[in-house]
């Protein structure tokens, strides 16, 4: 009982020694720094009128050196700093203060007259400026933002108090109480440490994507409304571009998000390296960036940064472990001021223009007009318009002859798709198909090519007045590919009880070759049924010899580009003797489309080829008019 009583007599006289020696707890400081008497008294007046006026202390500077000497004297919670004074600006103040370990972490207010000089603010933030703020100050700005570090100033005087509390007990209590006092103190530290680095990540969610570390949204909308009062100022010229992913969504879902998040750190890379130096690159979310491009000398100069980041983006990535991944950007870009003069106008419009820029090709640039809103809402009417085109019965297949170049003998067919639009009237298959593919309508389309063209095949071969059975050519877009295409097909032969030799596939030379190993499947089990197949345009895709002969592929069709200045062109001719020369070694036919003299007709017989198509024989006609033609001609 005796020792309890001495612990505790002990425990007290400690809490008695503890409590006479315990720091007293200063109020935090306010430092205000202005050369103009009366600004530094207003600035004074109004931080000792404020709410919370009781809690502080204003001390006042009328020079940067004065300044420097009071901050090596006391410690303030924050430092309201004039930019502009003679001799030691503000920015010097301020890089003195900061440079020494006592002040080093002192935050500082700017304050200037010039409103929304950019230039001065970015200065000022790269001096370790905490915030800025433009007179003549508003009270009550200037009384909230004082606020949030006078109570970070206090708590951290708590803690300091704190420390040194237990730095004294650390000095009175026995050996064994040493180690957990230290751990405390040192949770303490941490705990400052952490409320520092919480402020940092707070602005850096605030004003940067968090995956990429580029401007998000709001910064990205905030720098754009400053830069449109300094062009409109200064009368120059701003571009916004703006970037969307091509393939993204498929890339992602096949390798997972892990994957899609490394391909977006690695596309801001790039974009941050393509870009100019004075260039601002944010990320909008999703596959979106915007880079926003001030002070242009003209408009090319927008097109070359566009260029430079196609460019960039076109080479293949390594991502999650697997090397090769290809993707490239398309681009709209909009102007200031002619595409418009306030934030949403830029951005809509640049939008629009990198909508039409995928339309025309991925991976290309578009500049914004007027026209493209025109054509966005015709292109949205179309779209609509498809999904009742089928029901509505308003397709159409038309047909044009296949020739034979040395007898004249018609041996063949190509199905064209033609819509009567009630509105627009009758469109070709380019007219509307890259919507259709859009709105994935296109394989039901297709399937109805199909049926439609064995249906015809059907009657032709039921016909009791001698007309030939000529095969039919179907074309197949990209995404049938991807689809059951051969049960389809299998299907539709069936159903009308015609035999493989009664059609014919033609697949887009550039579509082919955007993933070759599974065209290849594909177009394999059907040419084992004994469907021809034939590579349409052939010349423009620039696909290469080894994988023409990886595909089970029966006729090469040379593009119409190439056969239009045959006699006038030698280069041309070249061509299609060179594709006439590749295709025998290749054992395959050679068809010319696009024949439209009988010069061409001449050189084409000379060079070798097999057959020809074209307006010199016929346009592409509806099935009764193509019957009726062929009987009369006694085909």
């Amino acid at each position: 009982m005796t020792g309890m009583h001495n612990d505790t007599r002990q425990s007290q006289g400690v809490a008695r020694t503890l409590s006479r020696r315990e720091p007293q707890l200063h109020k935090p400081k306010i430092l205000v720094v202005n050369d103009h008497p009366p600004s530094l008294l207003a600035l004074k007046t109004m931080l000792c009128n404020a709410p919370l006026a009781e809690e502080y202390d204003v001390v006042t500077a009328s020079s940067g050196p004065e300044a420097l000497r009071k901050v090596l004297d006391q410690q303030f919670a924050v430092i309201l700093l004039d930019v502009s004074m003679p001799g030691m600006d503000g920015f010097e103040t301020a890089e003195v203060i900061h440079s020494h370990p006592w002040s080093a972490t002192v935050p500082i207010i700017f304050i200037t007259a010039h409103y929304a000089d950019e230039l001065n603010r970015l200065r000022g933030f790269q001096h370790g400026a905490a915030d800025y703020l433009i007179s003549p100050v508003v009270p009550e700005i200037l009384h909230a933002k004082i606020a949030v570090f006078i109570e970070l100033e206090r708590k951290t005087m708590q803690l300091e108090q704190q420390k040194q509390t237990l730095a004294l007990m650390n000095r009175d209590l026995q050996v064994q109480q040493m180690q957990e006092l230290k751990r405390m103190n040192a949770a303490l530290q941490a705990e400052i440490a952490e409320r520092r680095l919480a402020e940092k990540r707070a602005h850096d969610l605030a004003t940067k994507d968090p995956l990429t570390g580029l401007m998000n949204r709001r910064s990205l909308t905030e720098q754009l409304e400053h830069a449109i009062v300094r062009a409109n100022r200064q009368g120059e010229k701003l571009a916004m571009l703006f970037l969307d992913m091509d393939k993204f969504k498929s890339i992602n879902d096949a390798l997972g998000h892990d994957a899609g998040d490394e391909l977006l750190m690695q596309m801001a890379a790039r974009l941050r390296g393509a870009v100019r130096s004075s260039d601002l690159v944010a990320r909008l979310g999703g596959d979106e960036f915007v880079v926003l491009m001030e002070g242009l000398p003209s408009y090319t100069a927008a097109a070359e940064v566009a260029k430079k980041i196609i460019h960039a983006s076109s080479a293949p990535f390594d991502v999650a472990a697997q090397s090769g991944i290809r993707t490239s950007v398309s681009v709209g870009i909009s102007m200031f001021p002619e595409d418009g003069k306030t934030v949403h106008d830029l951005m809509r419009n640049a939008d629009l223009a990198m909508y039409h820029a995928k339309q025309e090709r991925r991976g290309s640039i578009q500049f914004f007009h007027e026209e493209l809103n025109a054509r966005l809402i015709e292109r949205r009417q179309l779209e609509h318009e498809l999904q009742q085109a089928l029901e509505n019965e308003e397709f159409e297949l038309y047909y044009q002859p296949k020739v034979c170049v040395l007898t004249g003998e018609v041996v063949g067919v190509e199905a064209l798709l033609r819509w009567h639009h009630p509105r627009l009237g009758v469109l070709s298959g380019g007219q509307f198909m890259p919507a259709a593919t859009e709105t994935g309508q296109v394989i039901q389309i297709g399937q109805w090519v199909i049926s439609t063209a064995c249906a015809q095949a059907r009657r032709w071969r039921d016909a009791h007045d001698g007309f030939p059975n000529l095969p039919i050519a179907v074309n197949i877009a990209i995404p049938q590919i991807y689809a059951d295409l051969p049960k389809v097909i299998y299907n539709a032969l069936r159903d009308h009880d015609v035999p493989p030799s009664a059609l014919q596939l033609e697949i887009t030379e550039s579509l082919v070759i955007r993933d070759v190993e599974r065209a290849t499947s594909v177009l394999r089990e059907i040419s084992e049924s004994g469907i021809t197949i034939a590579i349409d345009d052939f010349g423009t895709g620039y696909s290469s010899l080894s994988v023409l002969k990886a595909l089970p592929i029966d006729i090469l069709k040379i593009d119409r580009s190439f056969v239009k200045d045959l006699g006038k062109d030698l280069g041309d001719n070249a061509i299609v003797e060179a594709v006439v020369n590749m295709a025998r070694a290749l054992a395959l036919r050679v068809v010319a489309e696009g024949v439209e003299t009988e010069e061409q007709l001449a050189i084409l017989r000379e060079l070798g080829c097999d057959e020809h198509q074209g307006y010199l024989y016929s346009r592409p006609l509806p099935a009764h008019a193509l019957e009726e033609q062929l009987l009369h001609a006694g085909v």
